[in-house]
């Protein structure tokens, strides 16, 4: 049984472990700075700088925010905040995962998007969803790695320093009734523009 205060379980990077720690508002500083790192490659979110900790503690649920911690510092994040505002929706968030540029490759992102997923399932969400450019293609494998799926792709969603981009809509379903509604076989094209 994993301790929600303090997830014993570590991925392997190099010859250090790294754990896995519910997020604290002292660890701000890191986790805006390898947010900004994220935002720098135009490849992981529409943000053009990472928000104030006011606003980004707003939109982010208190029990769904975790850091990787390898060697007493930490290496990426993750966390999730509601979809939408209305009672149907109560169960579905939105997730967010970064890792330090010079940690990548490690399974860092694995073992925060697993904590993650872990704690959404006993907090009583039902759906995990993430909003990915089809170019962060590391970012669609970590997802499906995870048991998500892509269900759609959003064309022409939004614009990037002045350029349309596209957003894979991926989910992962919890069990609903003693049967995985992601169990449904759906086909969706996800090749880049650049692939036709």
């Amino acid at each position: 049984m994993t301790n929600r205060r303090n997830d014993t379980r570590a991925s392997r990077a190099g010859t250090l472990e790294a754990k896995v720690r519910e997020m604290v508002r002292g660890d701000w500083a890191t986790v805006q700075r390898i947010y900004d790192a994220g935002i720098a490659t135009a490849n992981a979110t529409f943000e053009t700088r990472p928000p104030a900790w006011e606003q980004w503690d707003a939109n982010h649920r208190q029990d769904l925010r975790f850091v990787a911690v390898l060697d007493e510092k930490v290496v990426g994040w993750t966390a999730a905040g509601n979809a939408s505002d209305r009672c149907c929706y109560a169960g579905v968030v939105e997730d967010s995962v970064y890792i330090d540029p010079a940690h990548h490759g490690l399974g860092i992102g694995r073992l925060l998007l697993s904590r993650l997923i872990d704690a959404a399932t006993a907090a009583g969400v039902w759906t995990v969803q993430a909003g990915i450019f089809p170019e962060n293609a590391a970012s669609v494998a970590l997802h499906i790695s995870c048991g998500f799926r892509v269900v759609g792709r959003r064309e022409l969603l939004g614009q990037l320093a002045g350029t349309w981009r596209d957003v894979l809509l991926m989910e992962r379903r919890a069990p609903v009734g003693g049967s995985t509604p992601s169990s449904r076989s759906l086909s969706f094209n996800t090749t880049t523009k650049a692939d036709h």
